[in-house]
């Protein structure tokens, strides 16, 4: 019995029909044993088509191996690894791509043998990224990301890597910053670690800044391609960048949010996940990770109309459990409700996800219905307080500024305020005033039951 299936297209000419350069011709490759649970393997070979094509390859076959694991060596064995060169050679794909992250034992036996570049699941996410980044910050992200995937393979290569000569694979650091020695990489590493340090310290700032102007932060996390941007579109006319292709955006995009009861929000859409998203970015955008892990809310978006939507789920949550914020008040938003492919999945999840909303950023539908859970989530952070002050109380300036105001009436001598604000804000009030002299009391409002269940 065979334990191996192909798909090939056949070979075409290496240009396109302007003149200029086809895209990198690629034959993917994975082993049925390596793929998650709730994933097969052709699910997981589709969606890596899909990163290729994303990167700006081209796929032209596919080779899948029914093996217990895979091996040690060389991840398909030796003989099936000439047998894949040699199908590359015949279909003129320049490179072979791995479905999962090669050890650099493995990338090195499978070099020798093809006569393509061989790259893997993590190496091509990287590409991509490296493409994608477009702030400085990203970029340094990205860098870092490379540099740990590439220092542990350059044993193989001696002090220079012979085999970037351009291509899927190699953007980024590849052609430059790669051809040093160790010693050079590492204390490269160190700068970038500095650098992105100063930024994690500058965000930390700003929450606090955000956290006493009373200004809650709800994160936008979900699998990449989810409509994220779309939705910060749909909530805000942000007019953040779209595109129907896995990691249109990498760099953080925050707006104002004003909810029904007037008070307003930061919304903060931060980079999709993936089901084997590489720990070396997941170490690398740690400062950009730690909006979602001091975020007060998190909105799961998730493409309904997908048919792996709910291994979209769990891979996220696995994300959200390695990054310490999958305890955090979630609501999961069932996007793309308008398309008809999403019935079926939505009644699915919200069985899974209680906490949940069907709506479409591109029609607007459950969107009211959205806003008014964030606000339910948020309650129980509000006080509501009734105050008399001085007309000449300094902090009466404070309560107008920080607080919704809900009433302000004047008597004779005093001002008498009610005001809702959040719990921080009511702590600084009191504060300033002095222990016990403020008059009335506060109470919350609503449910925190966000929590995935």
């Amino acid at each position: 019995m065979n334990n191996t299936s192909y798909s090939l297209q056949a070979p075409n000419k290496a240009t396109d029909e302007d003149g200029g350069s086809a895209p990198e011709r690629a034959v993917l490759v994975g082993v049925d044993a390596s793929s998650p649970a709730g994933w097969d393997i052709e699910e997981s070979l589709a969606e890596l088509a899909r990163l290729v094509e994303t990167a700006g390859g081209t796929v032209v076959g596919q080779v899948i191996q029914r093996k217990q694991k895979p091996d040690a060596a060389y991840y398909v064995g030796t003989g099936k690894a000439e047998e894949i060169s040699l199908m590359a050679s015949a279909v003129n794909a320049g490179l072979v791509v791995f479905d999962d992250e090669l050890s650099p034992a493995q990338q090195r036996n499978l070099e020798s043998v093809m006569k393509a570049r061989v790259i893997d699941r993590t190496q091509l996410i990287l590409d991509i990224f490296a493409q994608r980044a477009a702030s400085a910050e990203g970029k340094l992200q990205v860098e870092l990301a490379q540099l740990h995937y590439w220092l542990p393979r350059l044993a193989g290569h001696g002090t220079e890597l012979s085999r970037l000569g351009g291509g899927i694979g190699t953007r980024g650091p590849g052609e430059t910053k790669l051809e040093v020695d160790r010693r050079t990489i590492r204390s490269r590493i160190a700068a970038i670690k500095r650098q992105l340090e100063e930024v994690r310290q500058r965000r930390s700032v700003q929450r606090r800044r955000r956290r006493e102007a009373d200004m809650p932060v709800v994160a936008l996390v979900g699998y990449t391609n989810a409509g994220k941007s779309s939705m910060l579109n749909a909530l805000t006319g942000a007019g953040t960048y779209v595109e129907d292709k896995l990691f249109a955006t990498l760099d953080t995009t925050t707006r104002k949010y004003t909810l029904p009861r007037g008070q307003a929000v930061l919304l903060s859409d931060t980079v999709g996940f993936i089901q084997k998203l590489p720990h070396q970015l997941i170490m690398a955008f740690r400062a950009t990770l730690e909006e979602v892990t001091e975020a007060d809310v998190l909105l799961h978006v998730v493409d309904a109309s997908h048919p792996n939507a709910a291994e979209h789920c769990e891979a996220v949550f696995e994300v959200l459990e390695e990054i310490g914020a999958s305890e955090h008040p979630t609501i999961t938003v069932l996007n793309k409700s308008d398309l008809p492919e999403a019935a079926g999945a939505i009644e699915r999840l919200r069985n899974e996800y209680p906490v949940s909303v069907a709506v479409s950023a591109i029609t607007g539908t459950g969107l009211d219905k959205l806003a008014e859970m964030i606000q339910d989530e948020l309650s129980p952070r509000r006080v509501r307080l009734e105050l008399s002050m001085a007309y000449d109380d300094p902090n009466i300036a404070f309560v107008r500024r920080k607080a919704k105001i809900i009433s302000e009436d004047y008597a004779d001598d005093e001002v008498r305020i009610v005001a809702e604000m959040d719990q921080s804000v009511a702590g600084q009030l009191k504060k300033a005033r002095g222990k016990g002299a403020g008059n009335g009391a506060g109470s919350g409002a609503g449910t925190g039951a966000g929590n995935r269940q």
